[in-house]
């Protein structure tokens, strides 16, 4: 089986006066069903890396395939249409619509993909917050939840469309002890459960050590998988 997400000496270069390199001659391949944790020092290239796993930003050189499909060549619409159907995110901060509801928030992927109607969608997104301990806070507004709260609406709504990778960048950074390993289990059981593939940037070395795989980054480089 191909992996699901797969890059060949990926390198990512700020132009500048003096160039930044941000990461260098990234190698790896990950499968379906993994946990893998993304580490090192700040400055590392963690964020960066994952980004570009992401089709949030691009390489300066080398590959990156997705699903087996080669990313280099896409367009801009081609590469929202892979972020929306096939990849997940969750990040430090949650990025919660404070205008909208729980609910809302978690519909809002669903809405831009366009393959549910109203109902499904509804139905979908109660689902999804109601596996996740949030059933009762289903028409409140971000501000009235909790930060571990929120971060769970935001597991849900990257699951909206029911991609196959999840990417989170930090997703316990900002949380508690308890709510850090509340979320933690979550993207465990999403890897255990549903057979999805999580990626994770941390500094969390309890959550590194759980995870089925550690990718660890030293001055944008690869020092140990």
């Amino acid at each position: 089986m191909s992996p699901l997400i797969e890059t060949q000496g990926v390198t990512r270069v700020l132009p500048a006066a003096v160039p930044v390199t941000l990461v260098q001659d990234i190698t790896l391949a990950i499968g379906a069903g993994e946990f893998v944790a993304i580490t090192g020092p700040s400055g590392s290239g963690k964020s960066s890396l994952l980004y570009l796993l992401g089709l949030l930003d691009r390489p300066t050189s080398g590959t990156l395939a997705i699903e087996g499909r080669d990313t280099a060549g896409l367009t801009e619409r081609e590469r929202a249409a892979i972020r929306l159907g096939t990849l997940g995110f969750v990040f430090q901060f949650h990025f919660l619509l404070p205008e909208f509801t729980v609910r809302e928030n978690v519909e809002i992927p669903m809405r831009r993909l366009g393959r549910l109607g109203t109902v499904a969608m509804r139905d979908r997104s109660t689902e999804l917050l109601s596996a996740l301990g949030l059933h009762d806070h289903l028409d409140k507004r971000p501000d009235q939840l909790s930060g571990g709260q929120r971060q769970r609406v935001a597991v849900a709504r990257s699951l909206a469309n029911d991609p196959p990778l999840i990417l989170a960048d930090e997703p316990t950074g900002s949380l508690d002890s308890r709510s850090s390993e509340q979320v933690f289990s979550i993207l465990d059981a999403l890897v255990r459960e549903r057979g999805k593939t999580v990626i994770a940037v941390t500094h969390d070395t309890e959550m590194a050590a759980k995870a089925s795989r550690r990718i660890h980054l030293v001055d944008g480089r690869l020092a140990e998988s």
